[in-house]
């Protein structure tokens, strides 16, 4: 129970207020934990930024989104996916609906794969994704396709060891451990870039995502794009082949990733940035494509986004970014709308929620562990809204 303990206190520390009780079912790994216990990242991350959104105000606000027709009933938007920025779109959405008369959005986090299987299939108003939907994906929906990248997000490798708060990985080092070549702490690999660190003789734990995962595609893309090894191995997806190991656990979403690494001596894993962030778990320094090893911050990440194009499509990828401050694992995650719906009222609820995210919502991410989206790239996804019919 310690890793509620330690969200509760940040909470009344942050807030002044006491974390509601959990409301979330359980999520089950394949580590010995209670059964609630690997969902508190996930229970209490959304706990914490409700608590911190603003108190309703008029139905027009003050951004300049407007609110819907006053036709008297509501508009209700559904959508699933990402766990990558869930925290992120929980309290952009929550904020917006209790600015705005007339609209409620649900938004539930899944993974990369299991929303865009619900937006091919129809059975949502739109979806959220890591990984951008490839061509064959995009030809499956009748309706059209408008990928809307809204912010940007660093993919960390957070580990337990205790009584080392700092700790640096070559790409030697993290890809190997990765492929399970390297199983020990104090592997010659590991202790060449650690000098003076006392790494103990003790099995590495890798903890890594069950469920189709756009977290997934975004790192085993860099893997691949560093080492011939994984490309020709693994490979990049949402889902990959690991290494046949009880020395690597599986655990669903960001949130049971977290978890596992929390809870388990010796473990490491990749998980988004923002939830290491909140629960204060160590972060490793990555070797990037300069040769220096740099810590995920707000500014390398913004120096892994400086030289990219953001193209017509809006898709744009960063296997190995430019840049000598550049942290190495930066990706945009989407927004997957449909350019043509059924009903007016929702086409236009959808286009005034992503324009207050691109507006007021941008202003919080830095705060929450994102990236901001640039201007230019603003200023493209605002024009591409004009899809939307």
């Amino acid at each position: 129970m310690v890793l509620y303990a330690e969200l509760m206190e940040l909470r009344i520390e942050q807030f002044g207020v006491e974390m509601p009780a959990q409301k979330h079912p359980p999520v089950r790994s394949k580590i010995n934990m209670s059964k609630a216990t690997s969902t508190f990242v996930f229970a209490c991350m959304t706990a914490l930024f409700v608590g911190c959104s603003s108190s309703s105000t008029s139905s027009t606000g003050t951004d300049g989104s407007g609110g819907m027709p006053g036709s008297g009933e509501t508009v209700k938007l559904t959508g699933s996916g990402a766990s990558f920025p869930y925290p992120l779109y929980d309290r952009w959405f929550k904020e917006y609906t209790e600015q705005t008369d007339g609209v409620k959005i649900d938004y539930q986090a899944k993974g990369s794969g299991a929303g865009i299987k619900d937006f091919i299939n129809g059975t949502t108003d739109f979806g959220a994704s890591d990984a951008a939907m490839k061509d064959d994906e995009i030809a499956q929906v009748d309706k059209g396709v408008q990928l809307l990248p809204m912010t940007a997000g660093e993919v960390v490798l957070a580990y337990n060891l205790d009584g080392v708060d700092e700790l640096k990985l070559s790409r030697e080092a993290y890809v190997n451990i990765l492929l399970g070549k390297i199983t020990k702490w104090n592997d010659p690999a590991i202790t060449k870039t650690n000098e003076g660190i006392d790494l103990p003789n003790m099995d590495i734990t890798v903890a890594r995502r069950a469920d189709s995962s756009g977290t997934t595609y975004v790192f085993t893309q860099h893997l691949s794009a560093v080492s011939e090894d994984w490309k020709n191995g693994p490979g990049t997806g949402k889902t990959v082949v690991w290494p046949d190991s009880d020395k690597f656990i599986a655990a669903p979403k960001n949130d049971g990733v977290t978890a596992t690494i929390k809870q388990t001596p010796g473990a490491i894993g990749y998980i988004e940035y923002g939830y290491a962030k909140l629960t204060k778990i160590p972060m490793v320094s990555l070797e990037n494509k300069s040769g220096k090893f740099i810590q995920p911050s707000l500014e390398s990440g913004q120096a892994a986004l400086a030289k990219v194009e953001m193209p017509e499509d809006l898709r744009a990828w960063l296997p190995d970014p430019e840049g000598e401050d550049a942290y190495p694992i930066v990706s945009y995650t989407w927004l997957l709308c449909y350019k043509k719906y059924d009903d007016p009222a929702k086409a236009e609820a959808i286009k005034n929620a992503v324009r207050y995210c691109l507006t007021e919502g941008q202003k919080i991410s830095d705060q929450m562990g994102y990236v901001p989206l640039p201007e230019n790239v603003v200023e493209k996804v605002s024009a591409a809204l004009d899809n939307i019919q």
